[in-house]
């Protein structure tokens, strides 16, 4: 395999793409963003090159979305714009939102490849048998695991998610502070064609679910809880010596291809590094994410209805696209914390209807007044306790 140097420092020299990667992530620190471009565009694009949107196409959107930031801010009574800027929706090509995004998710991202590189380190320190050749392959890749997968996979999911995304909010996290939301045409136009939806009702119906997305997102107080939460659970990550090397005991180093497949694999990676910690925060952030769903639902209920022909057959069809996501969207939703299955949009809309059965729909507003009335997870399951606590009669 080579010689790892006295101090043992990469455990993959020797290895052909292993060993790059591990050089250049030393280099650049815990997580190489060099890396994560590369991949996110080549994953996003397939390698072929991409048409910039049609000015027309720019236009169009901007019309859209005048509509719709007007019938938003109408129904939910919060202000759109989180700059005091005028909102606008642009289209962009899937390597510009690939871009944009990884710049937005930056913060979460260094936040766990940082506690990886810390709590690995700590692994290595402790292991039982330093003179043994395996035993230092596997510290050192107890060290390594975290950063060098995240540096990959950071542009390989984002890449993905530049191929399925219609907007910038398809993961409910919040965005650095900008009143430019983005769409990605080329998306919504295959999404269109696949379904046999109306393409200019679809636009709209997109660009109405990324203004209220981004009207709660933008409530100060409602982002900072989120961007709390979700920083908190990406530091909990604990990577455990015994599952990692439970999962590649079997694997004779010398192998290459065997080892490469048993790294390459991100759901043994979370399985290993997930931590009680994080299993104790998730109530609140799934609190958190349903009752944002759920609000948004209820809102595209309000508008979509008077203002798109076809929004019955728009929500039912992008509902169960959102319900059927494959590995690569669960991978990027567990990596957050932010659970989006079937079960989290039905108990946001359980929420919202028993608030609105109890008290009107006026009383949805007090949830975005300040941090104090955000529900907690039982009153996410019980909508009376809510009403009840924030002083609301029923």
């Amino acid at each position: 395999m080579g010689d790892r140097g006295p101090a043992g420092d990469n455990p993959f020299e020797g290895l052909p793409f292993l060993g790059d990667l591990a050089r250049m992530l030393q280099s650049q620190g815990p997580l190489s963003w060099d890396a994560a471009r590369q991949f996110a565009q080549q994953v996003a694009t397939g390698g072929a090159s991409e048409a910039n949107p049609d000015p027309t196409e720019r236009i169009q959107l901007e019309e859209l979305s005048r509509v719709a930031d007007l019938r938003v801010a109408n129904v939910t009574g919060l202000p759109t714009s989180t700059t005091g800027a005028v909102v606008t929706v642009v289209p962009v090509t899937r390597t510009e939102w690939a871009r944009r995004t990884l710049d937005a998710y930056r913060p979460f991202l260094e936040r766990l490849s940082s506690s990886l590189s810390a709590a690995g380190a700590a692994s290595g320190d402790d292991d039982e048998l330093p003179g043994d050749p395996t035993s230092q392959l596997l510290g050192g890749i107890f060290s390594m695991i975290g950063p060098m997968m995240l540096g990959m996979q950071s542009g390989a999911m984002v890449g993905h998610l530049a191929r399925r995304s219609l907007g910038q909010y398809d993961l409910p996290l919040p965005r650095p502070r900008s009143d430019e939301l983005t769409i990605v045409l080329a998306n919504v136009d295959e999404l269109g064609e696949e379904w046999s939806l109306p393409p200019d009702d679809l636009r709209l119906w997109v660009c109405l679910s990324e203004l209220a997305t981004h009207a709660v997102l933008g409530r100060p107080h409602v982002r900072q809880r989120m961007e709390r939460l979700v920083l908190d659970y990406v530091s909990a990550f604990r990577p455990d010596p015994g599952a990692l090397e439970a999962s590649l005991g079997n694997i004779d180093p010398s192998d290459l291809q065997g080892l490469q497949q048993a790294l390459g694999d991100p759901s043994a990676l979370l399985g290993a590094i997930q931590s009680p910690e994080q299993r104790a925060m998730l109530p609140r952030l799934e609190a958190l994410v349903a009752v944002v769903a759920g609000y948004v639902d209820h809102v595209m209920d309000a508008v979509g209805t008077t203002l798109i022909g076809s929004y019955g057959m728009l929500t039912e069809a992008l509902h169960r696209r959102r319900v059927e996501a494959g590995a690569a969207d669960r991978f990027v939703e567990q990596l957050f914390g932010l659970q989006l299955g079937r079960e989290q949009y039905e108990r946001g809309a359980a929420f919202v209807e028993g608030v609105v059965e109890r008290a009107g729909g006026d009383a949805l507003g007090r949830l975005w007044q300040s941090e104090r009335e955000l529900p907690t997870p039982a009153e996410v399951d019980a909508p009376g306790l809510w009403l009840a606590r924030i002083d609301l009669p029923e």
